[in-house]
C-alpha cells in the first residue's frame, strides 16, 4: 500500500527495498568491489550471467552507465551506431553517447519498438561499401519505453543481428519482457553480443544495474567503470538487494502488469486511440508496466491526479505516463481509475 496517503506512478525506480530485501542487505558480506573482493558483488554478477546466458557480467551504479560503457566497448571512432530514436541511449541519457564518444549515432525509426530493419540494413551495406561510415554496432530496447513498455520476442530481436554488427541490448526492463512473453531472459538476450539490465526498477532493488557479455569485454567493461568513477567499494550492501530481486522480484512482475492493464483498459475507454504501444499489442506484442498515452490536456490530467493524491509524470510533450510496480496494490489502482474516469475533458 502507498506511503503517505499518496500513489506514486512516476516511475518503477521510485520502490522502496522490502523487509526481506533490507534484512539480506544487512547481513551482507562484503569487501573492496574495486579489487574484486566483494563476495555478494560476484554472487550477485555471476548469477546474472547466468540468468542471460552470457559468460560474464559487471555491476554498475545505473542503467545509463551500463549503457554508455556498453557504447565505449563496441562504438569505434568514426563509425555509424545504429540506434532506434525514441531509444533511452538516444533520448533519455542526456546526450551522454554523443559527449563521451568518437562515433556518430545514427537513428532509425522504432516506432514499433524494434529498429526499421531496412534502414538499419542500408547502414551496414553502405558502411560496408565505403560510402558511408562502417557500423560498429545496432543498439535495441526491450521492453521499449517510449512504446509504453512494449515487450519484443526473440525472434524480432534475432533479425538485426542477423545484419552482420554486434547488437548491444538495452534490457532495463528485460525481466518485464521475460514474464510477459513467458520465456526467459537468456533467450531474449542470446543474439546481443551484450546485455544490459537494472534491477532498480521493477525488480525493486534499490541501486544498480548489470552489464553482461564475453568475458573479454566484461574485463574492458571494468575499466570504462572505473574511468567513469563507477567503481564501488563495499558494494555488498546494495548488490545484496540486486540478489534478492532476481531471486525472488520476478515472478511478481505479473502483478504489476495486470495492474497496468487495468489503467491501461481506463485510458483506452477515456480517450479512445491515446495509448502508445495499442497497435503493436493488437498484433500480439504485451505491453507491460508502462501505460503511456497522448491525453488532450497531459498537464492539465497531472494537476488533477497530483489533487487526488496520484503522482504522475511526462514521457514526453503532451505525453503522460503511469509506472505500476511494487509498491502500488489493488487499492492505489482502483484509485486512480477513479481519478482518471473523473477527469476534465
Amino acid at each position: 500500500m502507498s506511503s503517505r496517503g499518496v500513489v506514486d506512478l512516476r516511475s518503477d525506480t521510485l520502490t522502496q527495498p522490502t523487509e526481506p530485501m533490507r534484512q539480506a542487505m544487512s547481513a551482507a558480506p562484503v569487501g573492496d568491489d574495486r579489487y574484486g573482493e566483494d563476495p555478494t558483488v560476484n554472487r550477485l554478477e555471476e548469477r546474472f550471467a547466468e540468468l542471460v546466458g552470457k559468460p560474464s557480467s559487471v555491476y554498475v551504479p545505473s542503467g545509463t552507465m551500463g549503457n554508455q560503457i556498453a557504447l565505449r566497448l563496441h562504438g569505434t571512432a568514426g563509425s555509424n551506431v545504429v540506434v532506434g530514436r525514441r531509444q533511452h541511449l538516444m533520448s533519455y541519457e542526456s546526450g551522454a553517447a554523443g559527449l563521451n564518444n568518437a562515433f556518430q549515432t545514427y537513428a532509425v525509426d522504432d516506432s514499433g519498438g524494434v529498429v526499421d530493419t531496412a534502414a538499419a540494413a542500408e547502414a551496414v551495406a553502405a558502411g560496408r561499401g565505403g560510402f558511408w561510415p562502417p557500423v560498429s554496432l545496432i543498439c535495441l530496447e526491450n521492453t521499449h519505453l517510449a512504446s509504453g513498455g512494449l515487450a519484443i520476442g526473440a525472434g524480432e530481436l534475432a533479425v538485426a543481428a542477423g545484419l552482420g554488427p554486434p547488437v548491444h541490448l538495452d534490457g532495463a526492463r528485460l525481466f518485464n519482457a521475460v514474464i510477459a512473453l513467458e520465456t526467459t531472459a537468456e533467450e531474449l538476450a542470446s543474439t546481443a553480443t551484450t546485455v544490459m539490465s537494472c534491477v532498480s526498477k521493477g525488480l525493486g532493488a534499490p541501486v544498480g544495474s548489470l552489464l553482461a557479455g564475453p568475458a573479454d569485454l566484461v574485463a574492458e567493461a571494468r575499466l570504462h567503470r572505473r574511468r567513469l568513477g563507477g567503481a564501488m567499494r563495499q558494494a555488498g550492501v546494495i548488490a545484496a538487494g540486486g540478489l534478492y530481486a532476481l531471486d525472488h522480484h520476478i515472478d511478481r512482475l505479473a502483478d504489476d502488469h495486470a495492474r497496468a492493464g487495468r489503467l491501461g483498459d481506463v485510458v483506452a475507454g477515456r480517450w479512445p486511440g491515446s495509448r502508445l504501444g495499442e497497435a503493436e499489442a493488437a498484433c500480439g506484442r504485451p505491453l507491460t508496466n508502462v501505460v503511456a498515452f497522448r491525453p488532450p490536456d497531459s498537464l492539465g490530467l497531472l494537476d488533477h491526479l497530483r489533487l487526488a493524491g496520484i503522482q504522475a509524470g511526462l514521457l514526453g510533450p503532451g505525453i503522460v505516463r503511469l509506472v505500476t510496480h511494487l509498491d502500488v496494490d489493488d487499492a492505489d489502482i482502483e484509485r486512480t481509475v477513479a481519478a482518471l474516469s473523473a477527469a476534465p475533458d
